[in-house]
Formats: structure tokens, C-alpha cells, sequence
């Protein structure tokens, strides 16, 4: 076993220096989720010796597998958690102002129906609680449509017993895998140390007191070591898992609750808003949301103890969702074979065994192990939305534990790297000007890297064939390949396409440019014809997960066909 004496650069490369054999970081973070990645950005910001510990790739658990909503917690009203709504609410306006490229407001819609378990009333008492605790907020404030107005927005609403809805205000970021990526950018920026692929084994222990983690590197089988003052588990659903790698703690603290979303193209009646309406079936709360040019319909919410690399949509979650969409929706008439592609995640809730999923409180807590096991921390809890003050509460008990003063925390006030664009109109008529390309294609660059646009097209002086577009249905050029693998940690093929450029969530899960996109990598990155196929392969098996439930995974290729049709017989019709 070795000491490491290098991390992963953002080129996936050993990059920079840790501490030399001997050395010792004053906090290691495992889990490279929102979570981790917030508290390694702010302990390092604050100018902590900071490394952050990842068993497979950036943002790849539950951050990616969200509905992608930056959201107050409306329904946390209902748990009586004033305090989580209101932070809810101030962080969602901090990234507003932080990340304008990534998370953007959208409108949302409640309908008020006469069989709500839910009256008009008390949604109307809601969302008057929502706006008083939004007070420093930029956006509308809530409004109330009658039942003819409401038709008027949404034409495709079953109209039986509807009443009318409310209007609100909420923040959306499409691709959080990027505010993932991001993070953890400004935390390598700020002096961080990143190790991707690198599951933890366990960890070094000095007579109850846990002195760093012991890792192995899953690409290579490489074995090392970090040592550390203080460790911070903040794996998520697999925070059980990991202290499972320490003596004396076998005490369950995940409880944890599975969310399955389904994906599918635009269908007649289709909402133009985002849709957050009360099941039929069992009176959860169920949300149709616009992605892009696709729609995500979800969350189940489904106890789950297994494995949570195993989670995956089943056949119960999918006949749920799709019956209450076309409940909602009359027209829409969906079935299995309209959805390209479903994703499930666990959330890591707390272990609270006798409350159903729907009603576990989602704040976070803090957990110190000692004193059984002195200098480890865990995270349980926690939401992509509150991710920047989680952190930093959690680095201010770090500071605590290290008998040091806490610096002051600047993450509130801190730009996103890819957000440092003066005037967003020049910067997006000076690309076009200099690169010229057309409006779609800047859309797409600036809306997942932001003002990092202007190197990823950089790179097309090398080679302008790199400026042009290689997957036609998501847009992306060959030189998003080439920039994120060099600049943005990626290790693998998987990396680039399903949570860099986002080609892998398209309607055909990245299958159909997949060979293009290896064949860019492998002339840029020298792969051999071997490490090419390799990549391949392990692509191919990695978007097996992303199946329908009684058909062949990832089965977007079905899909894809009839779905096309029926989006063509769409033009002229309602929305």
C-alpha cells in the first residue's frame, strides 16, 4: 500500500500535489455529490487542505437522478418544516444569482381539483405561506386562475371537477450533473484535491479515532491512502456502507426512498408548464416537467434497503406514473412503449422505521460518530437545493472539531466558473461573431457551460471539424468531447457522454452517435483500438439501468420511432 502523492487533474490525469508521504489533509470528503462537492468547495475555499473521495464518477449517484427541480419544498409545509422551506427558498435564490446559466425560474402549476384530499383553501394558505417565506425573492409572486383561465393555459387538463389552479414561481436546473461538475471545479480552483474511482475500503484508525481513509482506485486496482485530521462521509444513500468499513458502528442511519422518473417526447395535451398535482391513487404529489425538448414525469416514492447502484424502475412505479399522467391528461394516452428511458435514485433520507417514505423529514442532519469513532462526521439527509449552506454548516463543525477559528464562508457571494460573464448578451454576440455559429448551437454551449464556452470553442482552432455537430439530436459538436475530457476530470467514455455533455440522456440514450463520440475521444486521448472497444462495451452496459420494465434496456430505440410519429402528428395541435 501506498501513500498518494497525486490526485485526479481535470484531464483525469495525476495532477496536482497532496501533502507528500507523511502529510496529512485536514479533511477528507467521500462522495463527490452535491454534498461532498459543496463541502469540499467551501473547506477549501476557506483555505483547508481538502481532499474529496469519489467511488465512481462526479454527480453519477443520487444529484443526477432528480427531477431537477431547485425547489422551496412547497410540500414541507405540510411536515410542519418552516425552517427547511425558508432555507429552501434563500438558497434557490442564491443560484438564481450564482449559476443564471444553470438554474433558471419556471412556473409551475397546481390545479385545484374537487377530490383533492388537499382543499383549494388549504393549497391557497400554501402558497401565501410560500410568498411571505420567498420575501427577498426575484420572482412573481403566486396567482390564482379560474377554471376557464386554467383551461386556457393548459387546453390538455381533464376538465372534470377541476376548479381552477394557482400559479407559482420555482427554479429549475436541467442538466444537475453540471452543477455537480462545476462544484467541484471551483473546489479543485480553490486548492482541492480530486480522487474519482476511488472506493473507499475503509479506514486508518488510531484507537477510536479515525486518521484518513484507505481507497482503492477501481480503473486501475491501484491501493492508497490518505491521511486526514477529520473525514466527512457524505456518500448519500451509501453512508451505511462506508462506515460499515469502520469498527464499532453498525447502527443504520439511511432509510432509504426510491425515485423513478420516466422520460418521453412531447404528447397531445402536453403542458407548457411544470404540472404539480395530487395523485388520484394515493394522494402523493406527482409533477409533469418540461426537460428541454422532453418531458420528465415523476417521483415514485418506494422503500428501498438493496444496493443503491441496483436501483432501477419497476413495472409497479411505471404503471403508477403513466396512469395518473394520462389521468391528468386524457389525450395523452401513454403507454410503456412511448417512454425512451426511465432513471431511478435513492434519496438518503434518515432510518425512521416507522414513518412511511412520503412522510420521513428531508432535513439534513449532521452526524458525529464519537465517540466511538472520533474525526469521522457522516451526512445524512440533504437536498440538491440546500447543498451550499449544508456545507456550510457542516465546514464550520469541521472547523470546530479541528479546535480552529472558522474562516468566513464566501460560497454565498462566489460566482459559478462557468457564470463570470459580465454582460451575457456581448459575451453571447461575441462568439457568435468570432466562431460563427448559429443561435441553437450557442444556446446548447451556453446553457451547460456558460462563459466556459468560449474555450470549449477555443478548441476548434486546433481542429475546426471539431466545431461540427456529431449528434444531430442533441446538438453537440466534437469539440465538447475534447474539452471536457481534458478540463473536467473525466476518466471515461461513460463520464464524457451521460453526465459532461449530456449527449447520453438524449431520446436514444447516446446510442446512436456513441461510435463517433469514441472515435473523437480515441484520436484526441491516443486510445488504442482495445481501450476504444473497452469503452464501448462498458458504455453500453453502464445505460442497461436506464430500461423500461418488461422491455429490452435501454429500449429507446422502440420508443424513439413511434414517439417521432407522434410528435410530427403534433404541429397544429394545442400544447
Amino acid at each position: 500500500m501506498t501513500d498518494v502523492n497525486g490526485d485526479i487533474g481535470p484531464g483525469g490525469d495525476r495532477g496536482s500535489k497532496a501533502p507528500k508521504a507523511g502529510g496529512v489533509f485536514d479533511l477528507v470528503v467521500i462522495g463527490a455529490g452535491i454534498n461532498g462537492a459543496g463541502i469540499a468547495r467551501d473547506a477549501a475555499a476557506r483555505g483547508l487542505r481538502v481532499a474529496l473521495v469519489e467511488k465512481e464518477d462526479i454527480g453519477s449517484g443520487t444529484s443526477s437522478w432528480s427531477g431537477r427541480l431547485i425547489h422551496g419544498g412547497l410540500r414541507y409545509l405540510e411536515q410542519g418544516d418552516v425552517a427547511l422551506v425558508r432555507e429552501s427558498l434563500r438558497e434557490r435564490e442564491r443560484l438564481f444569482r450564482l449559476a443564471p446559466h444553470l438554474v433558471k425560474p419556471v412556473p409551475l402549476m397546481i390545479p385545484f381539483y374537487r377530490h383533492n384530499q388537499r382543499s383549494r383553501w388549504t393549497l391557497r394558505a400554501g402558497m401565501m405561506a410560500y410568498d411571505v417565506l420567498s420575501f427577498d425573492k426575484t420572482t412573481a409572486s403566486h396567482k390564482t386562475l379560474s377554471r376557464r383561465e386554467t383551461l386556457e393555459r393548459f387546453p390538455g387538463i381533464n376538465p372534470d371537477g377541476l376548479d381552477g389552479c394557482a400559479i407559482f414561481m420555482d427554479g429549475q436546473v436541467v442538466w444537475s450533473e453540471r452543477l455537480c461538475v462545476e462544484v467541484v471545479l471551483a473546489a479543485h480552483a480553490e486548492g482541492a484535491h480530486i480522487f474519482t474511482y476511488a472506493k473507499v475500503d475503509g479506514f486508518l484508525d488510531d484507537d477510536g479515532r479515525v486518521t484518513g481513509v484507505l481507497f482503492t482506485d477501481v480503473l486501475t486496482g491501484e491501493r492508497n491512502e490518505l491521511s486526514a485530521r477529520i473525514v466527512v462521509n457524505a456518500a448519500g444513500p451509501w453512508v451505511d456502507e462506508v462506515v460499515g468499513g469502520a469498527k464499532g458502528d453498525d447502527k443504520r442511519y439511511i432509510g432509504g426512498a426510491k425515485g423513478s422518473h420516466l422520460i418521453v417526447n412531447p404528447f397531445p395535451g402536453a403542458p407548457d408548464d411544470v404540472v404539480y398535482y395530487e395523485s388520484r391513487t394515493d394522494g402523493r404529489l406527482v409533477l409533469i416537467i418540461p426537460w428541454g425538448d422532453r418531458y420528465l414525469i415523476g417521483t415514485t416514492d418506494k422503500k428501498f434497503d438493496d444496493d443503491p447502484d441496483t436501483a432501477r424502475a419497476d413495472i409497479s412505479e411505471v404503471e403508477y406514473l403513466l396512469g395518473e399522467v394520462n389521468s391528468l391528461v386524457p389525450t395523452a394516452n401513454l403507454t410503456k412503449d412511448d417512454i425512451l428511458y426511465t432513471y431511478s435514485g435513492v434519496r438518503p433520507l434518515p432510518y425512521v422505521p416507522k414513518q412511511s417514505e412520503w412522510k420521513v423529514p428531508r432535513s439534513h442532519v449532521i452526524h458525529d460518530h464519537a465517540p466511538r469513532l472520533r474525526g469521522l462526521l457522516s451526512i445524512i439527509g440533504g437536498k440538491l437545493t440546500t447543498y451550499r449552506s449544508l456545507a456550510e454548516e457542516t465546514v464550520d463543525v469541521v472547523y470546530k472539531q479541528l479546535g480552529m477559528k472558522a474562516m468566513p464562508c464566501t460560497t454565498a457571494k462566489t460566482l459559478f466558473p462557468g457564470a463570470r460573464v459580465g454582460d451575457w448578451v456581448s459575451f453571447r454576440q461575441g462568439l457568435a461573431r468570432t466562431y460563427g455559429i448559429g443561435d441553437d448551437r450557442l444556446d446548447r454551449l451556453i446553457g451547460i457551460y456558460g462563459a466556459r464556452a468560449e474555450e470549449v470553442l477555443a478548441i476548434g482552432r486546433e481542429d475546426p471539424a471539431l466545431l461540427e455537430i456529431f449528434d444531430p439530436d442533441s446538438g453537440a459538436i466534437g469539440a465538447e468531447l475534447v474539452f471536457t475530457y481534458r478540463a473536467e476530470f473525466c476518466r471515461t467514455l461513460t463520464d464524457a457522454l451521460i453526465r459532461r455533455i449530456m449527449v447520453g440522456l438524449n431520446a436514444t440514450c447516446g446510442q446512436d452517435t456513441l461510435e463517433r463520440a469514441a472515435d473523437i475521444l480515441a484520436r484526441d486521448q491516443g486510445w488504442s483500438a482495445h481501450r476504444r472497444e473497452r469503452e464501448i462495451a462498458a458504455y453500453r452496459k453502464y445505460i442497461q439501468r436506464f430500461g423500461v420494465p418488461g422491455r429490452q434496456a435501454p429500449a429507446a430505440e422502440a420508443s424513439l420511432a413511434k414517439s417521432t410519429e407522434r410528435s410530427n402528428n403534433l404541429e397544429g395541435q394545442p400544447s
